[in-house]
């Protein structure tokens, strides 16, 4: 936590005074992180039409799962378990892709019976299928075919 307070430039009574514990630092970053999904939807379904805010959303959601990756280790090791903080982030997520996906069926764009949650967990595949560094670049071509196969036929 000093060394965080020191990289910050602020000092570690401040940090301290905001995040007690390693544990509340970690879970404000996490949640931040997830917080990003949900105001990506709201801007992108105000300023995009839907198939496109849809495709922008989803690859907003593949730079959380990257930054999951890297503060993952960390959550699993939180002294109450990872499990509130994970909660949380489930409820932002469905959230996001619903209202997503309810936009581009009412548009036309997206056939009724796509489930926006499959998309999310074909990305997280992509992810988490071998260990190669640039699974990002696949999960980014991999919302293209996710979008395409979701169109009405």
């Amino acid at each position: 936590m000093d060394e965080i307070a020191k990289r910050a430039k602020i000092g570690a009574g401040t940090l301290y005074r905001h995040f007690p514990t390693r544990d509340d630092l970690l879970a404000a970053v996490y949640i931040s992180e997830v917080e990003k999904l949900g105001e990506a939807q709201r801007r992108f379904s105000a300023e995009l039409p839907p198939i496109e805010a849809l495709r922008a959303w989803l690859l907003v959601f593949i730079d959380y799962i990257a930054a999951k990756k890297i503060i993952a280790p960390a959550l699993n090791e939180m002294a109450c378990g990872p499990s509130r903080v994970f909660q949380q982030s489930s409820r932002v997520m469905e959230k996001a892709a619903h209202a997503l996906a309810n936009r581009g069926v009412a548009s036309g764009d997206i056939r009724p019976d796509v489930d926006p949650m499959d998309m999310l967990r074909a990305i997280y595949g992509v992810s988490s299928a071998g260990s190669t560094d640039n699974w990002p670049a696949k999960a980014r071509r991999f919302v293209d075919i996710l979008i395409r196969g979701s169109r009405p036929e």
